[in-house]
């Protein structure tokens, strides 16, 4: 075949593959732009849907930073809590160990407790907790510590998904039970102060009786020996009676009517009461006074009883005999005037260590003695706005004064 032959033939099919792939290209350049159409579109879709997210997501982080904050402010407040409160806050896990103490539980494990904090619990503490774990009450405990005597400590089982925890509640009860026993001693105080007034009450009648026979018979005509018994009746008849107006004036309250009273007539007339009580002890009785016609507002009563117990307390303590001088003056005092009377002995004085306690009710050094007789008179002083005060010391004798408060001059 010719060569002009062959181009004849392959000029059409070239002319067909050309139209072929114009088409083609028409075809595939319109998909093209097609899907370049529906890419910008997605694109744009996914850009506001990114646009969205973002802004949700920064709505979230700033809820979120919002609610950690207020988690922070409410854990920084409830911390504050826990560190005020007046009690103490223990938790332990279920292996024993401590995973939070606030400072009052610290205190009161290492003052009360003598317990070094940063230490393992000893084994008395741990069997402490167990017992409180397995009650529904408060366990007490006595430290014996003198900051923190007693404590209580509670048990709040914490829930199944806390692993076995348990916080326990620990409170200082020391000044609770101070109270609670002093409520008791007050109450058996009172039972004991009403028995004993009513046994002064059934024994003062009779008393007196035996007391106006006893001066009867002083003054009837007798013999010097039977005269002599009689006076040794009549000192222990006085002594007997000391005793019960000390219950009577100890537990029941002063006269409300004070009445002018001549403060050298109660010293005279005391002088002479007390003057068979002398005689039996022993004692050489001396009266230097310069108070005649000086009064003060007085249950006279009452001041013969603060007189009989000082010299009744003299008399104990000269058991061989002695000297008891009662005196009485006037001073400035502490710039007013006042009425004071010394009554002062021989005896072996007062160590200085009692000094402060020879006014508390039933402190006495004296056996046999109810512990009354001071702690009467400072009462019945302080009932008359006075005071009593005590000087001496050990070996050298015992000076009580008593100060008045002068309601008129010397006349």
């Amino acid at each position: 075949m010719s060569t002009a032959t062959l181009s004849t033939l392959l000029h059409p099919i070239e002319a067909g593959l050309v139209a072929l792939d114009e088409a083609s290209l028409t075809r595939a350049f319109t998909s093209f732009t097609e899907a370049a159409a529906s890419l910008e579109c997605s694109y744009i879709q996914l850009q506001s849907e990114v646009a969205r997210l973002r802004h949700e997501l920064e709505d979230t982080n700033r809820d979120l930073a919002s609610s950690l904050e207020e988690n922070h402010r409410m854990r920084q407040r409830l911390d504050r809590i826990l560190q005020g409160l007046p009690c103490g806050v223990l938790v332990t896990e279920g292996d024993g160990r401590v995973s939070l103490a606030n400072p009052e539980t610290q205190r009161l494990l290492t003052t009360a407790c003598g317990l070094t904090f940063d230490a393992a619990l000893p084994l008395w503490i741990r069997d402490l907790l167990d017992r409180a774990r397995g009650s529904r009450n408060e366990i007490e405990y006595r430290c014996g510590s003198p900051e923190v005597e007693w404590i209580t400590v509670r048990c709040a089982q914490l829930s199944p998904e806390e692993g076995g925890s348990s916080i326990f509640i620990l409170q200082d009860v020391s000044e609770l039970k101070r109270l609670q026993l002093q409520h008791e001693a007050l109450s058996r105080r009172q039972a004991l102060a009403e028995m004993s007034t009513l046994l002064a009450h059934e024994i003062r009648n009779p008393l007196g009786s035996l007391e106006l026979f006893a001066g009867l018979l002083a003054e009837s005509e007798l013999e010097e020996e039977e005269r002599t018994w009689v006076g040794q009746l009549q000192a222990g008849l006085r002594t007997l009676a000391a005793t019960v107006n000390n219950v009577l004036h100890f537990h029941s309250e002063p006269a409300s009517g004070l009445a002018p009273t001549d403060l050298g007539l109660w010293l005279r007339s005391g002088h002479e009461f007390l003057r068979p009580l002398a005689e039996r002890a022993g004692v050489r009785m001396e009266l230097l006074q310069e108070l005649d016609g000086v009064r003060v507002a007085a249950d006279r009563h009452r001041l013969e009883q603060v007189l009989l117990n000082l010299a009744l307390n003299a008399f104990r303590f000269m058991p061989g005999g002695g000297a008891l001088t009662i005196r009485g003056y006037v001073s400035s005092g502490r710039g007013e005037p006042i009425a004071e009377v010394e009554i002062s002995d021989t005896g072996a004085g007062i160590v200085a260590k009692d000094q402060e306690r020879i006014f508390d009710p039933g402190f006495t050094t004296c056996p046999g003695s109810p512990g009354l007789g001071l702690a009467v008179c400072k009462t019945i002083m302080e009932q008359h706005r006075g005071a009593i005060r005590v000087e001496g010391r050990e070996g050298s004798g015992t000076t009580f004064k008593l100060e008045f408060p002068l309601t008129g001059a010397k006349q």
